[in-house]
């Protein structure tokens, strides 16, 4: 079954994807003026990687996606934090996150795309944070 209709049937919100069996597709959520998102988007793109394109900012993720994407990931919720975005220095989240539950956290970044780090690249077991080629391809190319 296709990781998307599987985990997440909301992600696609207005798009529909028809896809054989086995094929493999991820889900790819950047900030398209963002950098590392463009060349993240080229190593995807160059090494033929199939995936749903969404825009943080238009289309940010959920609290319960952002909840889903903590649970599969393994890591600290601090990871899903841009944490050199301005939001995130005029918000003072620095000293705000420590005093903060994990649910205010799961909440507070669902209520904008430019507090979330992005690339955010999502697959059946893993969520990877941010762009590292090296990462990237040991994760994706040689998994």
């Amino acid at each position: 079954m296709c990781f998307l209709n599987h985990y997440f049937p909301f992600v696609l919100k207005s798009s529909i994807i028809s896809l054989e069996r086995g094929t493999i597709m991820y889900l790819f959520i950047e900030y398209p003026k963002c950098s590392t998102c463009k060349k993240a988007k080229k190593f995807l793109d160059d090494n033929n990687i199939k995936y749903v394109d969404r825009n943080i900012v238009t289309d940010n993720p959920t609290k319960n996606e952002l909840k889903k994407f903590l649970e599969i990931s393994g890591k600290d919720i601090k990871t899903f934090f841009n944490t050199s975005g301005n939001l995130y220095t005029e918000l003072h989240l620095k000293d705000k996150l420590p005093n903060m539950s994990l649910d205010e956290k799961l909440e507070l970044l669902s209520t904008d795309g430019m507090l979330v780090k992005r690339p955010l690249l999502v697959g059946d077991d893993f969520v990877l944070t941010g762009f590292k080629d090296s990462i990237w391809n040991e994760v994706i190319i040689n998994g």
